[in-house]
């Protein structure tokens, strides 16, 4: 009983600080208590929780950490717009270029390959975005 008001006192710091390290300290508190339902005596719940605590700061912090000094993995502004399908409205090709409609607007857009030109209507995929003009295949 004991243990498991440990983990519920270990999980409010975890909850209003948001340092993972009370949650995995709470995870041992309650492998303590699984010891002592199974009749493990004080000693080895002691060294249960102990062992679990320290294996999961050693394993899981440095994988949070890594985790943690990661951007936002959204893609945002012109990234976003990469690998998107648009509608041809005026004739695209690879000289004077021409318009697509990306988004819900109106770009202006040149074909990747020069040799290439598609027609109003047909579908494109977006392969990058060079300054105002979309780049498309």
């Amino acid at each position: 009983m004991w243990w498991l008001i440990a983990a519920v006192g270990l999980g409010i710091p975890l909850v209003v600080t948001a340092m993972p390290e009370f949650g995995m300290l709470a995870v041992g508190a309650v492998a303590g208590a699984v010891t002592a339902a199974l009749g493990g005596g004080t000693v080895l719940q002691f060294i249960v929780f102990a062992a679990v605590s320290v294996a999961l700061i050693a394993v899981v912090r440095p994988i949070a950490n890594r985790h943690r000094g990661q951007g936002p993995q959204l893609a945002s502004g012109i990234d976003a717009l990469k690998g998107r399908t648009a509608t041809v409205l005026e004739r695209v090709d690879g000289g004077d270029g021409g318009r697509i409609k990306l988004a819900g607007e109106v770009w202006s857009a040149r074909a990747l390959d020069t040799e290439r030109s598609y027609e109003p209507g047909q579908q494109v995929d977006v392969v990058e975005i060079d300054g105002a003009t979309a780049v498309v295949i």
